[in-house]
């Protein structure tokens, strides 16, 4: 059976040419069209749309989608519900680390308390596909390739996403809040076993407490891989996530006459949420190429730290020290920081030129989400509340937001009026007294 690799700067239009065709009856007009739809559609039909695109090549009766990015993990399904959404996230992973990037193959996959023949497909970059139920012929290699194509296509949508993107990411995570159901239920069964080996009448107390330990034992080291499976599917080492954006940088400097100097983190910091990885990488992509085209600058060193709480960006470069932050071609920067809740600073200095300073949290911030609809307050307004009891200042919110120091002055009159408060302090006792988890007096 083969396989088509696709490397790691290779794009969709080399991997496209690459895809081959076999002897099967195939319309290659008809397979390129269906490629088209499925690149053309939104990213959430994707499963939906690959289901039909393949259907004539291998028949099968439902499809999964797992892709670990920018939302900690992104899952689809298609077809019949059983196997769409009864595959368990645990056992999604498991098939997801045997088999090798850029591989097939078809194995039973573990359906409830059952089994089910299925193609199993990683793309190059790590994307997982699931067909259930497929047709005994078909040319897996074909599906192989049509699917590193449709996963580089994912991966490039996410990178060049929007701001907003980012902040639903950062807000919550399907995937992870389904493995972490999943590891509740697990827990939950353990226990309950522990219990009733306790309570059988058929077992003796000694008997009972064998039992019992063994029960727990054998369920603890379950639960701690389980747990492990699901820290490193939704979270990146620092020092991983930061060879990726050297891979990432590659293509862009290749021909430019710019030297990029990488300053290594260090390789125990914390392990960076996806999300937060991904918006780091994209937060430096974009400021190496507002910096590239520069005919002035021709050094930029690229550093990460990690002080345990913010994953923490310094970008400095040997130009004319003349960008800050209010610089054009750094507004895409700037507004995908502020949807991770960082802060990003700027120290210019004339003719030596000028770094950039990012502090993004590891943890995400304390949602307005909840209150807002009652305290009827805009997203923006949220937003500002959120900075101010922070303790920032008009001038920090303004810089954080991109707006002017006057628009921040406008929304907290507005704030302070919907909440019935008359300063920060008093707007600050009023979250912190409603805020769900808080003690109210």
């Amino acid at each position: 059976m083969g396989s088509v690799q696709i490397a790691p700067g290779e794009r969709i239009a080399d991997a496209a040419a690459s895809v081959p065709l076999t002897s099967a009856p195939v319309d290659p007009i008809a397979l390129l069209r269906g490629l088209v739809d499925v690149m053309g559609g939104p990213p959430t039909s994707t499963a939906r749309r690959f289901s039909s695109l393949v259907a004539p090549l291998v028949a099968h009766s439902a499809v999964i989608v797992l892709a670990a990015d920018t939302g900690g993990g992104q899952r689809q399904g298609a077809g019949d519900a059983t196997f769409a959404h009864g595959v368990s996230f645990i056992e999604l992973d498991r098939l997801r680390r045997e088999l090798a990037p850029g591989s097939v193959r078809r194995a039973p996959v573990e359906v409830g308390e059952g089994s089910v023949p299925s193609l199993q497909v990683v793309s190059a970059n790590g994307v997982l596909l699931l067909l259930s139920r497929p047709h005994d012929d078909g040319p897996d290699d074909v599906v192989l390739a049509l699917w590193n194509v449709v996963a580089l296509h994912l991966q490039e949508t996410a990178d060049a996403a929007s701001p907003d993107y980012l902040q639903q990411a950062r807000a919550s995570s399907g995937v992870r809040m389904e493995a972490l159901t999943e590891l509740a239920d697990e827990y939950s069964t353990t226990l309950e076993t522990v219990l009733a080996a306790l309570r059988s009448t058929s077992l003796d107390d000694r008997g009972a407490r064998r039992t019992a330990t063994g029960i727990a034992a054998e369920g603890l080291v379950h639960l701690r891989t389980a747990s492990d499976r699901v820290r490193t599917f939704t979270e990146e080492p620092v020092a991983t996530a930061f060879e990726r954006l050297r891979d990432d940088l590659r293509p862009l400097v290749r021909y430019r006459d710019i030297d990029v100097q990488f300053v290594e983190p260090p390789v125990n910091g914390r392990a960076l949420p996806s999300e937060i990885a991904h918006g780091a990488r994209a937060v430096v992509r974009g400021s190496i190429l507002a910096l590239v085209d520069r005919h002035d600058v021709s050094r930029v060193r690229v550093q990460w730290d990690c002080d345990g709480t913010n994953l923490l960006i310094n970008v400095r470069d040997d130009g004319p020290g003349d960008l800050t932050g209010e610089s054009v071609q750094l507004l895409l920067v700037r507004q995908r920081v502020v949807a991770l809740n960082g802060r990003l600073s700027f120290e210019a200095t004339p003719g030596w030129g000028t770094e950039m300073s990012v502090v993004m949290p590891l943890d995400p911030p304390t949602a307005l989400a909840a209150e807002s609809p009652a305290w009827e307050l805009g997203p923006r307004e949220a937003e500002v509340l959120e900075l101010l009891i922070a303790g920032q200042r008009n001038r920090e919110i303004a810089t954080q937001l991109g707006i002017s120091e006057n628009t921040v002055k406008f929304h907290v009159a507005k704030i302070f009026r919907k909440l019935g408060v008359r300063s920060r302090a008093e707007a600050t006792a009023f979250v912190l007294a409603h805020r769900p988890g808080m003690s109210r007096r």
